[in-house]
């Protein structure tokens, strides 16, 4: 199976091909390293910039300007604050322009902990940029999604904020990317550069397929009927992690959901579920004040409220200056497996 670094490689290549992307490019983004977490390998279109990030920006607004697609990188979420200016103009561009300028282009930037990178390599960005409107904010939690919602990103007209979880990039997924090949060593010799010396190496691209996850649409990972369950991205993964520590009884009763779409987000899936379990707990890993998950919390406050057994849950980041190199530090900062348990385990406790 393809981890999500490589599938969202083949989505990038799927999309120089066959849906006009013509520019892949940032930091360290072309050859020969194809960029930090090696996801822009032998593409094409890639080319690489000067570490300017409000300089890349700008560059991806002039080319989406002109009609053209392209996909920009900000090498990690932590250096992107710098330029909020600018992704509220990105935003705003359609609207102020009454329709006649679109922005199709798609920003990706790895985000998240789980890395040990301390506190230049570890920020969340999603709960900022849920309050920047104009844009389409998604983050996969599986190979799988990342390669659907790539295509999907591309092809938008709006500006899409594509957040790669760092953590994940390595993880293996359990359903092939369509048109990938059965063994994962024929794909890793097809598509992943060889190390040291890599001047002649051209990728060997497998027949990829169209597979595309529509932005705003969520899924259920598994269903329930006690709890209530939401995240995304790398908490997504390990909300997984816990459940598959509960013994088959307890864990039958968890509704877990995977956003995909934190803006806009599947709304009518999460309230579904809601009102079937009547308890609900948001997860994700950004700081907790002011974090998304408490919009989702209020939300379900207001419209679930006479139905709920319980008050939602939001279980998130601390909130702290920034996360901490050594391993305990992080995990104390961050939700782990074991905090998600225990509060499934006391919402399940709470009866009306």
């Amino acid at each position: 199976m393809a981890n999500m670094a490589q599938a969202i490689r083949m989505a990038l290549h799927y999309g120089e091909k066959h849906l006009q992307l013509k520019d892949v490019f940032g930091q360290d983004v072309g050859p020969p390293l194809g960029g930090v977490f090696t996801v822009t390998q032998g593409l094409k279109t890639a080319w690489n910039t000067p570490l300017d990030e409000r300089g890349i920006i700008g560059t991806a607004i002039g080319i989406a300007l002109t009609g053209e697609r392209c996909v920009a990188e900000v090498q990690f979420a932590d250096y992107i604050f710098n330029t909020i200016d600018l992704l509220k103009l990105a935003g705003n561009c359609l609207w102020s322009s009454h329709g006649q300028y679109a922005l199709p282009f798609v920003l990706m930037t790895p985000t998240g902990a789980g890395i040990h990178g301390a506190i230049y390599h570890s920020h969340s960005f999603e709960s900022w940029a849920s309050r920047l409107p104009g844009w389409k904010i998604v983050m996969p939690s599986d190979p799988l999604s990342a390669y659907g919602l790539m295509l999907s990103a591309i092809e938008d007209p709006n500006p899409v904020l594509y957040l790669k979880p760092k953590a994940l990039l390595r993880v293996k997924g359990n359903e092939k990317i369509p048109g990938e090949p059965e063994q994962e060593k024929q794909l890793r010799e097809m598509i992943d550069a060889p190390l040291g010396d890599r001047q002649g190496w051209e990728p060997r691209w497998p027949l990829l397929k169209e597979y595309k996850i529509p932005i705003g649409k969520g899924r259920v990972v598994q269903s329930g009927s006690l709890v209530t369950v939401v995240s995304f991205g790398r908490s997504l993964f390990l909300c997984h992690k816990a459940l598959e520590q509960m013994e088959a009884q307890e864990r039958e009763g968890v509704e877990l959901i995977d956003m995909r779409s934190i803006y806009p987000y599947d709304w009518s899936l999460i309230k579904k579920s809601i009102l079937k379990t009547k308890r609900v707990l948001f997860v994700n890993e950004d700081t907790e004040v002011t974090n998304f998950g408490e919009h989702l919390a209020y939300r379900a406050s207001r419209e679930c409220f006479y139905h709920l057994y319980s008050a939602p849950r939001v279980l998130a980041g601390k909130n702290l200056p920034g996360i901490g190199l050594h391993p305990n530090l992080e995990k104390a900062t961050v939700p782990q497996e074991t905090d998600i348990l225990s509060v499934i385990r006391e919402l399940k406790k709470e009866n009306p």
